[in-house]
């Protein structure tokens, strides 16, 4: 099992794009970084630290390839025991009160579930940029040292 895990929720292949650039980045810097574009419980629970990089669906919605795990943490609440994680949120401002709601989600429960966040949420919104990967690789570097401890 990997050191780090990313976590992707991506419907139009947005995030899981950044989440590749994030996984060369760690990997460039010797972290073991594995991609996850449809994980399951375990993928949360086993790795020593969790990035989700996470777009927006609906009406603030979870992408659909992390509906079903993260309703599945929900009913086996298993506790991270202070495991370190970082969400990076992809909306889009336009959307209101629903913009990052998929983050907001991982974010929330994971902090229930007792994880560690290294750093706030991430929010990267599609009004102002058309790279989110750029944004994200940036917020990595500033973090790197509390996720990967």
């Amino acid at each position: 099992m990997a050191t780090l895990n990313i976590i992707v929720g991506s419907v139009y292949g947005n995030a899981e794009n950044v989440a590749e650039e994030v996984q060369a980045y760690f990997e460039d810097q010797g972290i073991d970084a594995e991609v996850f574009k449809d994980p399951d419980v375990s993928d949360f629970t086993e790795p020593k630290a969790l990035l989700i990089i996470t777009s927006t669906t609906g009406a603030g919605d979870l992408p659909p390839n992390l509906e079903f795990p993260i309703d599945e943490l929900r009913t086996q609440f298993p506790l991270l025991e202070q495991k370190p994680f970082a969400v990076a949120a992809l909306g889009d401002s336009s959307y209101g009160d629903s913009y990052c709601g998929g983050g907001k989600i991982c974010q929330e429960l994971l902090t229930e579930l007792q994880g560690f966040p290294v750093a706030d949420m991430l929010e990267v919104d599609a009004m102002e940029t058309l790279e989110p990967e750029k944004d994200v690789l940036e917020w990595v570097k500033t973090i790197q040292d509390k996720l990967i401890a």
